[in-house]
């Protein structure tokens, strides 16, 4: 969890010593969720505004006004002296104005001191989007028709950077490292596979994809990157499986096929939720047992309880993963709208399935509410989900209510 400075703000017409006594009784759970005093609401961390007493609206818009004009902030509450009612008054016309905050009522409890640190780290959250860059490795691949937004409008709607690089960079580092660059990768890549299917030439070149994309990520000062990667098997005769899913296994997020939605979702739930994603086609639906077959060719490692070293599947080129996930609890995400402005939420369970050949290597099969199912094939958002291991929906639901600078209506979220 995040840090976070906490400024209190009290009505003149209470005395001090009274107000410290209250700021004495909450200290303790302040302290405990993260934060520290501080007497300016200009503090370059996540802040929460403490509302001691009533009559403290306006101090409370005053010290918002300080900050950054889209940061979220969080305003917390507690039972007595009025401190609730302001609150809510103080909220309600930040979010009049548009402005993301969420009220947490400190009530002494242990949920209390949880939900105030969950929400000091949604605000670090949308904090970090705002200042990360993803780099558009190449432009969105062609089919992407309802997933390839401006730059000005994933700045707008979800706070990251687009950063347009060229393919020829990708391909040209590619062409210029020695062919010995990747070597390690591609010997652990093949030392921990069940079964490599691909020569040992064909495994190494595909892991050179891996420090061509990496130059890229240090040169343009990338947090993230999502790559147009059919492109590299006509130029390369290789695929880009291999070094997304290390990638991915290293802290950058990479998203396949200049995908900006669903690099974002993944961005987005690996900082909240601090839990690797995968990106993945949804390929087969059984409506009468609500199952849903997710496939792609790469994913990362560590996600995986074992694999396979095949050919991507389109191509029959370069390597890609067959992985085997765990089976449990798990959350789909699904990010669209011209504007960015919807989002899909399904929780479900992913059980063990046969393999099926005319897929994508990797694959998972989950079971979803039937609503889920019939959300997915009545108003899709575009043609990848993304996956995170547990049940998260209500944290997801929360930040998009409350972290966004136009937060997304509760009909705009997607129900399972």
């Amino acid at each position: 969890m995040s840090g976070f400075a906490y400024l209190p703000v009290a009505s003149a017409l209470h005395d001090g010593a009274s107000v410290e006594r209250l700021l004495d009784g909450l200290s303790t759970a302040l302290t405990a969720a993260g934060g520290r005093r501080t007497d300016t609401p200009a503090a370059d961390a996540p802040l929460a505004i403490v509302v001691l007493t009533g009559g403290t609206e306006r101090f409370v818009l005053d010290a918002v006004a300080a900050r950054r004009q889209t940061e979220p902030v969080v305003v917390a509450a507690h039972p007595w002296h009025n401190s609730l009612a302001a609150a809510l008054e103080a909220v309600a016309r930040l979010h009049q104005d548009g402005r993301p905050a969420r009220v947490i009522y400190l009530d002494g409890t242990a949920h209390a001191e949880t939900a105030l640190a969950e929400a000091a780290h949604d605000v670090a959250v949308a904090r970090r989007l705002r200042r990360l860059r993803i780099g558009l490795v190449g432009s969105p691949s062609d089919w992407l028709v309802a997933s390839a937004p401006t730059p000005e409008v994933v700045r707008d709607a979800w706070g990251p950077r687009v950063v347009p690089v060229d393919i020829a960079e990708a391909v040209a580092s590619y062409r210029s490292d020695a062919p010995g660059t990747a070597a390690a990768l591609a010997a652990s890549v093949a030392g921990g596979a069940a079964a490599v299917g691909e020569s040992g030439a064909v495994v190494t070149a595909a892991a050179r994809v891996h420090p061509a994309l990496a130059d890229l990520v240090r040169v343009h000062r990338l947090d993230a990157v999502t790559v147009r990667c059919f492109d590299l098997l006509g130029e390369l005769r290789t695929s880009g499986c291999l070094a997304l899913a290390e990638l991915n296994d290293t802290g950058i997020t990479a998203g396949c096929e200049g995908d900006l939605p669903s690099t974002i979702a993944m961005v987005w739930t690996r900082l909240l939720l601090d839990e690797v994603p995968w990106m993945a086609n949804p390929a087969q639906v059984n409506t009468a047992d609500h199952e849903l077959v997710l496939a792609h060719c790469t994913v990362a490692r560590s996600l995986t309880t074992g694999y396979r070293i095949r050919s991507h599947f389109e191509s029959g080129l370069g390597a890609a993963i067959d992985g085997t996930l765990h089976t449990g609890p798990v959350t789909l995400v699904r990010i669209g709208g011209r504007r960015l402005d919807r989002c899909w939420l399904a929780e479900g369970e992913s059980v063990r399935r046969p393999v099926r050949e005319g897929l994508c290597r990797t694959q998972l099969t989950v079971r979803l509410p039937a609503t889920a199912i019939d959300d997915l094939l009545t108003a899709p958002l575009g043609n990848h989900v993304v996956v995170v291991r547990g049940h998260h929906r209500t944290r997801l639901e929360a930040w998009l209510r409350t972290m966004r600078p136009s937060p997304v209506p509760a009909q705009e979220v997607g129900h399972d």
